[in-house]
């Protein structure tokens, strides 16, 4: 059983990830102190959507306190992003911890499976970094075992692409091992994982503590420029003008071929 050693105070336990049909609840309402956590939960996503995040949060925080994961998992994320709330890194922290220790083992196949590993990517970022003002040192060994427990048990995309990095450059005391960053970008770029398709090209462009293998490499350049979104298409072209400048033109042709092949079989 998988435990990162910490609770959250005041959070209980149990997890809720789903019951049976609920009753609908009225946003304009206050809670009832028997309502259900999925209740709460439910009624905190609508006034979510609707736009009113102070009660929303109220909402969530209702449920988290009775142990519902995708509610500590939202909580988190508001407390992580200032999301409605006054941004708090520890609570965020104390979040996603509850989460990690109470559902670690939950089946990987059910949705709920992507909330629990995202929270597991969420945390490790925060030992990776630490944080100053709660006392929190940055331990990269301890984001490496959080990572490992995403990307394996959960197969999580964000987490093989995290550990990749931290392989790639020896981060923290953890030593370089190309061969290794490689494996888990790979995994993560056929899960059509912008940056990670985008560092594997690299890598096998440059062959940096691997074999190159440069058409290979631009095929995965060219695909995550065919997937790259508004938010990341800068970095993705930067990459693509930068590896574009060592290669031939027959490489960047016969890369081009192959990332054509792929896009066409993963669509259809």
């Amino acid at each position: 059983m998988w435990t990162v050693k910490f609770v959250a105070a005041g959070v209980v336990t149990a997890a809720v990830f789903a019951a049976a049909p609920a009753r609908a609840l009225d946003p304009s309402l206050p809670l009832a102190p028997d309502a259900s956590p999925v209740d709460a939960f439910r009624m905190g996503a609508e006034l979510y959507s609707s736009g009113d995040r102070t009660s929303a949060f109220n909402a969530f925080e209702f449920a988290a306190s009775k142990g519902h994961a995708i509610a500590q998992w939202k909580l988190g994320k508001m407390y992580a992003e200032g999301d409605g709330v006054q941004e708090d890194d520890y609570k965020a922290f104390q979040m996603f911890s509850a989460i990690a220790d109470e559902h670690a083992d939950d089946n990987p196949y059910t949705p709920s499976a992507r909330v629990v590993a995202d929270a597991f990517v969420n945390l490790a970022n925060y030992y990776k970094t630490g944080i100053a003002n709660a006392g929190i040192k940055p331990d990269v060994g301890r984001a490496v075992d959080l990572f490992t427990h995403a990307a394996t048990y959960f197969g999580d995309a964000d987490a093989q692409y995290n550990l990749a990095r931290i392989y790639l450059d020896g981060e923290g005391g953890v030593g370089s091992d190309p061969v290794r960053a490689v494996r888990w970008l790979s995994l993560a770029a056929r899960k059509n994982h912008v940056a990670a398709q985008a560092a594997l090209g690299e890598v096998l462009i440059y062959g940096n503590g691997v074999r190159p293998l440069p058409e290979k490499g631009y095929m995965w350049i060219v695909v995550a420029r065919e997937n790259a979104t508004p938010k990341n298409r800068d970095w993705v072209l930067a990459v693509d003008h930068r590896v574009s400048a060592v290669l031939t033109d027959d490489q960047k042709a016969v890369g081009s071929a192959l990332a054509q092949s792929w896009i066409d079989k993963t669509r259809n």
